[in-house]
């Protein structure tokens, strides 16, 4: 079974990496992508105007779409896994909001993924999930103005992240969606769902309305498609067959650490927009 007709795109923050990240854009068009999507691309929260323009002015002048952007999620390299429901980091992840919606009018961008944050010592699980539905909120009322979406999604690993199941995610959804902000769904990221035992099927199944975008990695290695165990062509095609009209996001290290040479799997006239 060969990849599905799908709309595909690369994260450009793990793939490309042979590259300076500027120059990442340029290289996914060139490889015959139309779109792209960037975890936070800067080192702070609000990084100055001239970073910000030359991120921008990079994404125009390679002549993609720039369909997804994280949040600033802290040092994801380190301790962190998003800011949003930490209270120290509270005024942080708000002054980021207002600089990501800029970003995000000004491109186009439709998804904006909010990475929930990890548990703290000083405030209880409870004080957390108040507070990240209250700057979950605050965040889709900035990117409403321009019609965006934000984003909200499992991940997997050793962080004491909260979120780990579809069903984790669908209480977060339930209870902002509960708050007035129709604009916020489900990041449905197969690879971490797959690494943290989840039934995928099921999860596409019971949560796909809420699906407004999707991004793959095979498992064990979060390597290209082919490159372990996990089938993921029958679950994009279950989503394809239910209507999903959105982007494939390829979240994915190359195992050769190769970019172009990784896509192998995914013909080169199926990179572009469907």
């Amino acid at each position: 079974m060969g990849a599905p007709q799908l709309s595909y795109l690369p994260n450009c923050s793990l793939l490309f990496q042979e590259l300076p990240l500027l120059e990442r854009p340029a290289a996914a068009k060139a490889a015959g992508f139309d779109a792209v999507e960037f975890w936070w691309p800067f080192p702070e929260a609000v990084p100055a105007d001239a970073d910000v323009d030359a991120f921008v002015t990079a994404i125009e002048d390679a002549g993609v779409a720039l369909v997804g952007l994280n949040f600033f999620a802290g040092d994801l390299a380190g301790p962190d896994a998003g800011a949003l429901s930490i209270p120290k980091r509270s005024t942080e992840f708000r002054d980021n909001v207002a600089v990501a919606a800029a970003i995000g009018a000004r491109l186009g961008v439709r998804g904006l993924n909010a990475l929930y944050g990890v548990r703290v010592a000083d405030a209880t699980p409870a004080e957390q999930d108040d507070l990240a539905v209250e700057n979950l909120v605050f965040a889709a009322d900035a990117v409403a103005e321009f019609g965006a979406t934000v984003l909200v999604e499992p991940v997997s690993g050793p962080k004491p992240y909260p979120l780990r199941t579809a069903s984790d995610v669908r209480t977060v959804l339930d209870r902002v969606h509960a708050a007035g902000a129709d604009n916020v769904g489900f990041l449905c990221d197969l690879f971490h769902l797959a690494s943290n035992g989840d039934d995928l099927d099921e999860a596409i199944a019971a949560n796909f309305a809420d699906i407004a975008h999707v991004q793959i990695a095979d498992t064990p290695g979060r390597g290209e498609p082919g490159s372990g165990e996990l089938d993921l062509f029958s679950r994009l095609e279950d989503l394809r067959a239910r209507g999903y009209d959105g982007w494939v996001s390829l979240e994915y290290k190359p195992t050769g650490g190769n970019t172009v040479e990784s896509l192998g799997w995914l013909p080169r006239e199926q990179r572009g927009a469907h």
